[in-house]
């Protein structure tokens, strides 16, 4: 067995014991060792960024737009190779995976033009001769924990815009998807970003990624996880008074009106629902839907469901992958077992199938005859299955799909324009989607929620200079 791929501190590539990557889709199947961090790894990291913050933070404009280009250009290169990687490794299928490395090279092909798009304001003072500069500065310090569902799109989108803008960063990712993590450290650090710029820590949350939050030298901290761990971590930067982005997950409506053309609406709910075995913060995991199309509707997608095949992530035929581990498929399971003890219809799935691999391997599972106040309609599953509940007209809808502590994203299928301006307008969430499924964004423009699933500013787009920098106002008198 070869030695454990190491973490990367201060420029240098630093050993530890390994712990086995092991594929959800085949249990015999490891795809290498990685090294797990220590606490002093993790302190050692940010000092090495702090180190370097102030010559990282003052490096002309085009020095960080040819790395992150150079980064850009090969993720883009590899993007079978490295989609392949993580769809063994997480789980989606390969069409998913190589997709979401194609948006990992995408957004750093944007930061890199954005480092050439900086800009200011220049104004007169209201006192005369005297002239204003307004410019935004990096924050410093960026520790950024990331999760295991987008192992490459969700760390790109954190790191790009911080090295852009000019900060250093400690990054700490997801326990269960260190391949792919690595390989993008390993391309920036390629693609020659100076030393302690980019620090890689992987490990335990609970020893790595506490220490990151512990440091007072980490000024600003992204997040994207769960609602739990994203409060402990509000309340322990509070302490700190550093700046903060948490995404937390989301409990989201899909509205089906009776006007609606049933099969964009049965599309729209079973990409959103389903694909990447329903483990995204985007996933429509509510769909309501008026009576008049109620059952036609469930028994469209019921047929659509029953069609598609659970599977290995690689093999070709694949709509399905497996649940990403033992613990979430349990997870799934539980919420299977508590919505049919409270009464909710299990019209199709919601079985552990077995396949040729030893693997997770979870039918999408879909539930009718659902009340708002379930709690396989309240708390987030993270998984495929989803919750059909009837409402008598729009306005009942409306009302149901604003009625969850979440605010990520939702989605209506309508024909009515008047239906679709209100429910835009009016839906309590970050996001809203119009005939489209509510999993699915675009890397240039801003992502994130209201309520309970969103803290701080937003990410990707132009819109994350907000957290990746801090805003200077200098006066002058000649």
């Amino acid at each position: 067995m070869s030695d454990p791929k190491p973490n990367l501190i201060g420029g240098a590539w630093r050993p530890g014991e390994g712990a086995p990557n092991v594929s959800p889709s085949d249990l015999s199947l490891t795809l290498g060792d990685y090294a797990r961090g220590t606490r002093a790894d993790a302190l050692d990291a940010v000092a090495a960024a702090k180190a370097a913050f102030p010559a990282w933070s003052r490096s002309a404009p085009l020095t960080r737009h040819a790395i992150l280009r150079k980064a850009a250009d090969e993720i883009l290169a590899r993007r079978e190779e490295l989609g392949r990687l993580l769809s063994l490794e997480e789980g989606k299928t390969l069409p998913e995976g190589i997709g979401e490395v194609t948006r990992a090279g995408q957004i750093f092909d944007f930061f890199a033009g954005e480092c050439l798009r900086l800009s200011g304001e220049l104004l007169p003072s209201v006192r005369p001769g005297v002239g204003v500069e307004i410019t935004r500065e990096a924050v410093g310090v960026v520790g950024i924990i990331t999760p295991w569902n987008f192992p490459i799109a969700i760390p790109a989108w954190k790191i790009a815009p911080a090295l852009c803008h000019g900060n250093t960063v400690v990054f700490k990712p997801a326990d269960l998807v260190p391949g792919s993590a690595w390989a993008l450290v390993d391309i920036l650090h390629r693609a020659g970003l100076p030393e302690g710029v980019l620090n890689l820590v992987m490990g335990r949350g609970s020893v790595v990624g506490q220490a990151i939050v512990e440091s007072p030298d980490v000024t600003a901290l992204t997040f994207t996880g769960s609602r739990q761990t994203g409060e402990a971590l509000a309340l322990a930067s509070a302490r700190l008074m550093r700046k903060v982005q948490f995404e937390m997950g989301g409990k989201n409506p899909f509205v089906v009106l009776k006007d609606a053309d049933l099969g964009v609406a049965v599309e729209a709910v079973v990409n959103g629902s389903f694909f990447s075995t329903g483990q995204r913060c985007t996933a429509s995991s509510r769909i309501i839907v008026e009576e008049a199309v109620y059952a036609p509707f469930l028994a469209a997608v019921k047929t659509r469901l029953e069609a598609l095949t659970t599977g290995h992530a690689l093999e070709t035929g694949t709509d399905i992958g497996p649940v990403v581990d033992e613990s979430q498929l349990a997870q799934d399971l539980e919420y299977i077992a508590q919505g049919q003890s409270e009464g909710a219809r299990l019209v199709t799935g919601g079985d552990r199938v077995s396949r040729a691999t030893e693997g997770f391997f979870l039918t999408p599972a879909l539930f009718a005859d659902c009340t708002n106040q379930m709690r396989i309609a309240r708390e987030e599953i993270f998984g495929p299955v989803a919750a059909v509940i009837p409402v008598r007209d729009y306005d009942e809808a409306l009302s149901v799909a604003n009625d969850t502590p979440y605010g990520l994203s939702a989605g209506i299928a309508t024909t009515s324009l008047k239906h679709a301006s209100h429910f835009k307008r009016n839906a309590e969430a970050g996001m809203v989607m119009v005939n489209l499924p509510t999993a699915g964004v675009d890397f240039h423009v801003p992502f994130g929620g209201t309520k309970g699933s969103s803290h701080g500013p937003r990410e990707q787009g132009r819109y994350a200079a907000e957290f990746f920098t801090s805003v200077k106002t200098a006066y002058q008198q000649p």
